[in-house]
């Protein structure tokens, strides 16, 4: 363990030192970070996941960092080019940028003007001029006079000279620091659009003249313009005015006023216009995107961490179906466990007769599988099947549900639906997907890549490795913040437990496929491949309903059982009693149980969970229903008040599902009656709010919304904080946007 490392990083986090070496050592030693933050209390001073999760990020980046110095230095040395001076430089760099500031004087290049200027044995002239000491320099010039190098005037001479000058300032560390300061603070985004691509490129019509600074331009806007320059249809430049930054290197390096200096003067120019601009473009064009890929990340991984701990209707048996109108309204009937029952057609929007069959057969079909929910997709001809089905008259106690059926097409052609309903189609499968998200959207949604879900914005443009590091994280997080079932589970599901992964979870299914259901936590210790390390990360996570041992339905730990069990013989009463008696546990003084690795993080964690057993930390859940009489865009008119459901947060504003196949925007200065700087302070994902409509522009299908006077509740606070995104911790990088996959209102920016 690299103690300087931690150093670093307890002083960047504000973190007691002993506590990141602690939280590194779990890490180094296989532990996840759930497991490190929900078991592990003691050791790490009750660091929470984002805690956890920024030290071990940052370990890699100083890993990453210590990496690139040694092969710098290698470099370096068996080039023959490096000094103690520069030896300490490089090893007291603090940062990847000032390391590669330090080294680029010294970076094999191409042949550059500078070279051949040196070739020619100006580079003392140069040093003469950069010196600015007083000086004929057309005599000092004629002494490099050379024809046979290519030298026959003293202006080629002082022109190789300046060559070389120019090169220095480009490689100079502070020159380069400051103007990159200058670039970030008053660099102006600007973009037009290319010649002759006016009309193919309408799409970004609002882009074809824009200039802003880049410090305020948001994320999404920035991910914006660099998809219309991707496409060829825009041109975009980040630059400063550029007589501050001739002016600041003239500052840094012009210490006379002569002819030397004028000299040194030209050079500058000739450095920061040739050189240097399109070097600090880069620099600034890249940290530009680091910061709006942060953004996008940020904002995907909130909206998927709200989406998935959407509240579950829980074990119910379910009818669900995936409307359509042609092709008919595919028909599935699940019982509590999400077994598929049943499957059928019914066409309820054609013919009378097709109304009189297919009512006929939902009632049939309730009545035989004891139907308590019906789930319905919210896609095409939707809230025409939701109508049909609330006129039937059915038992009020059936709950009838609108369900999202973002990426229920993908699930239901990817290979776990392939794998469990290898003898349906995909209609079948898509039908049982919907049905399974009302009861546990959790459960269902891990099945599908995050990014066909729809609460993502600019997914495709961002940092893939970033987006995936980021969005692997809050799935994990909330699997093990939910807990799992184990004996019902899916290996998807299994996949994201703490110290699992995709061979132990099929394991487990197998095993509980050939021998049945497990019994307790202990029998998981017969899975092959599943040893002691995996249990241990693993076994808190993992749920067994009325198993053996009352705890293993619970999120107590097995290595804490004997202390649990210690309680209760000091009670004179069994572990269900104890459980079960809330003035039983009221009567237990936990100092009496200190250890040396469960202190009172570990032992009240312990007295909550004995007194709600593995309780589901999602709210609980409610029922919704669309207006009725609002089932089109067309139905819509400005002033209506209606009822509507979160699908999507962005930086500029919210999504709203109000059951017309298209989404309406609240825009940021819409959302309350107060100043919001972010959505998510207001809503989240999956909320049910009441809205006003502004305006519906029929053509373009767009509907602005409001939520002003209309008292929308301010969501409670997660328990646990997002994880934070592997570019949220990078160094010295700034914050990141967003991409809808759904909405035409950013129709133009999405990827075809």
């Amino acid at each position: 363990m690299n103690e300087s490392h931690i150093a670093i990083i307890a002083k960047e986090l504000s973190i007691p030192a002993a506590q990141v070496k602690a939280t590194a050592a779990l890490l180094n030693d296989g532990s996840t970070i759930p497991f490190i933050s929900r078991y592990r209390k003691e050791a790490t001073g009750s660091l929470d996941e984002v805690a956890v999760a920024a030290i071990r990020d940052r370990l890699e980046q100083l890993k990453e960092l210590d990496k690139r110095r040694e092969a710098i230095l290698k470099s370096l040395e068996e080039r023959s080019l490096l000094t103690d001076e520069l030896k300490t430089k490089i090893e007291s760099a603090d940062s990847l940028t000032s390391l590669e500031d330090i080294y680029l004087p010294f970076r094999p290049k191409r042949r550059t003007r500078a070279m051949m200027a040196k070739e020619k044995g100006l580079e003392p002239l140069a040093a003469a001029l950069f010196g600015q000491e007083e000086m004929d320099i057309e005599t000092a010039a004629a002494l490099y006079l050379d024809a046979e190098k290519g030298v026959a005037t003293s202006e080629e001479a002082l022109a190789g000279a300046r060559d070389i000058i120019a090169e220095w300032v480009s490689e100079d560390q502070t020159a380069r620091t400051r103007l990159r300061e200058l670039f970030s603070a008053e660099g102006m985004l600007r973009s037009k659009v290319m010649s002759g691509k006016e009309e193919e490129a309408i799409k970004y019509r609002d882009y074809f003249e824009w200039e802003e600074p880049i410090a305020k331009a948001p994320s999404h806007r920035i991910l914006a313009i660099r998809r219309g320059e991707s496409e060829g249809f825009l041109i975009m430049r980040i630059t400063p005015p550029e007589d501050e930054a001739l002016n600041l290197l003239e500052t840094i390096f012009l210490k006379r006023n002569n002819a030397a200096s004028e000299q040194v003067k030209l050079a500058l120019h000739d450095s920061y216009k040739r050189l240097l601009t399109s070097s600090m473009e880069g620099e600034t064009r890249l940290a530009a995107k680091k910061r709006a890929d942060d953004e996008a990340i940020r904002v995907f991984v909130e909206n998927l961490r709200q989406l998935l701990l959407a509240p579950p209707l829980g074990r119910k048996s379910v009818l669900a179906i995936d409307p359509g109108f042609r092709t008919g309204c595919k028909v599935v009937c699940l019982d509590q466990q999400g077994k598929l029952l049943h499957n059928d057609t019914i066409y309820p929007h054609f013919s009378e007769k097709g109304i009189g069959e297919a009512g006929t057969k939902i009632k049939d079909l309730c009545s035989r599988f004891n139907i308590e929910a019906i789930a319905i997709g919210n896609g095409t001809a939707g809230r025409e099947t939701e109508a049909f089905v609330r006129g039937l008259g059915l038992a009020p106690e059936i709950h009838i549900v609108m369900v999202n059926e973002s990426g229920a097409s993908i699930y239901s052609a990817s290979e776990a639906a392939r794998e469990e309903f290898s003898d349906y189609d995909l209609t079948v499968r898509g039908s049982v997907s919907i049905g399974r998200r009302l009861t546990d959207p959790l459960a269902e949604l891990v099945k599908i890549d995050p990014k066909s879900i729809g609460v993502g914005q600019y997914q495709h443009d961002v940092d893939q490795i970033a987006l995936k590091k980021s969005l692997d994280d809050v799935v994990s997080s909330c699997v093990n913040g939910v807990g799992v079932e184990v004996n019902t589970a899916s290996r998807q599901l299994l996949t994201y437990v703490s110290g699992l992964g995709p061979q132990l979870a099929k394991g487990i299914v197998e095993y509980r496929n050939a021998h049945g259901p497990f019994r307790s936590r202990e029998e998981l210790k017969k899975i092959p491949r599943l040893g002691p390390k995996a249990f241990e990360q693993a076994a808190g996570f993992l749920r067994i309903r009325d198993g053996e041992n009352p705890l293993d339905g619970s999120a107590v730990h097995p290595e804490s059982y004997p202390l649990v069990s210690t309680m209760a013989q000091d009670l004179n009463c069994t572990v269900v009693e104890l459980m079960r008696d809330n003035s039983l546990r009221q009567n237990i003084d936990l100092s009496l149980y200190v250890t040396d690795t469960a202190g009172l993080p570990t032992l009240n964690d312990i007295m909550s969970e004995l007194a709600k057993p593995g309780r589901d930390p999602r709210e609980q859940f409610e029922s919704f229903n669309f207006a009725e009489n609002v089932q089109k865009v067309e139905d819509l008119t400005p002033g209506m008040k209606l009822p509507g459901i979160v699908t999507n947060i962005a930086a500029f504003g919210v999504f709203v599902d109000l059951g017309v196949h298209q989404d309406g925007l609240i825009h940021i200065s819409e959302l309350a009656d107060r100043f919001v700087k972010n959505p998510a302070d207001v809503v989240k994902v999956h909320q049910k709010v009441t809205v006003t409509v502004l305006e519906v522009d029929l053509q373009r299908k767009r509907i602005s919304l409001s939520m002003k006077g209309n008292n929308a509740p301010v969501p409670k606070k997660e328990a646990v904080r997002p994880l934070p995104t592997p570019a949220a911790k990078r160094e010295k990088e700034v914050k990141r946007p967003v991409q809808f996959s759904n909405n035409p209102f950013y129709e133009a920016f999405r990827k075809k």
